[in-house]
C-alpha cells in the first residue's frame, strides 16, 4: 500500500494499492533539478500549492508568449508574413514550449515521486503549471492577449483541476510522472475549451 498526496487542495491524500516508492539516501545533482523543476519552487508552501502552481503557470506564459511575439513578429517583418502565418507561427511555437515543458516535468515528477517515497506527492505543481498553460493559449487567438479572460482561465483550469471530470480520474493510474502530468493536461485542455468560447463571444459583441 502506498499514500497518493496531490497538490489540489480539497483532494486530501488517500491511500492506494501500489507499492511504496523508496527514497534514494544521497541526492544527485539531477536529483536536486528535478525536485526544483517539479515544485517550481512553491510546491513547499504549506497552503493550496496546487493554486499557487496555476499562478506560476500565468506567469510564466506571459512570459513565454511576450518573447515569442517578439521572435515571430521579428521574423514575419523580415520575410512579409500576413497576420494569419504570424498567428500560426506564434501557435506552433506555444505548442512547442508546452509540449517541452510537459515532458520536462513528467521526468522531474517520476524522479520526485521516488525521491519521495510517495504517489503523487503534494509538493509537485509542475503538472499545474502545464495544465494553466494551456488554459490560457486562447487567450492569444488574434494575436493580442484577452486580459480579462486571465481570471476565467485560471479559475475554470482550478475548477477542471480539483473535480477531475472523465478521464482525468482513469489518467491518474497511469505510472508515476505520466499519472500525474496526464490528468491536469486534461484539465487544462478542459479549461482551454472554456476560454475559447468566452473569446469568441467577446468577438460576436
Amino acid at each position: 500500500m502506498a499514500i497518493k498526496e496531490s497538490s489540489d487542495e480539497l483532494n486530501p491524500p488517500v491511500i492506494i494499492a501500489a507499492p511504496v516508492l523508496s527514497p534514494r539516501g544521497k541526492r544527485s545533482a539531477g536529483d536536486y533539478l528535478a525536485l526544483a523543476i517539479a515544485t517550481c519552487g512553491v510546491g513547499y508552501l504549506p497552503v493550496a500549492p496546487g493554486t499557487w502552481g496555476s499562478l506560476v503557470g500565468i506567469g510564466l506564459y506571459v512570459l513565454l508568449r511576450a518573447g515569442l511575439l517578439k521572435v515571430v513578429f521579428s521574423i514575419g517583418l523580415e520575410n512579409r508574413w500576413s497576420l494569419l502565418r504570424v498567428a500560426y507561427g506564434l501557435a506552433v511555437l506555444e505548442f512547442l514550449a508546452i509540449t517541452a515543458i510537459a515532458l520536462v516535468g513528467t521526468w522531474a515528477a517520476t524522479r520526485t515521486e521516488k525521491l519521495s517515497g510517495k504517489k503523487d506527492p503534494g509538493k509537485v505543481v509542475v503538472d499545474e503549471v502545464a495544465g494553466q498553460m494551456i488554459a490560457l493559449v486562447p487567450l492569444g487567438l488574434g494575436i493580442g492577449m484577452v486580459w480579462w479572460n486571465a481570471m476565467p482561465a485560471f479559475l475554470l483550469f482550478r475548477l477542471f483541476d480539483i473535480i477531475k471530470p472523465y478521464p482525468c480520474r482513469h489518467l491518474e493510474k497511469l505510472p508515476a510522472g505520466l499519472g500525474i502530468m496526464a490528468d491536469d493536461i486534461v484539465a487544462g485542455i478542459y479549461a482551454a475549451l472554456g476560454v475559447a468560447v468566452l473569446v469568441m463571444i467577446q468577438w460576436a459583441f
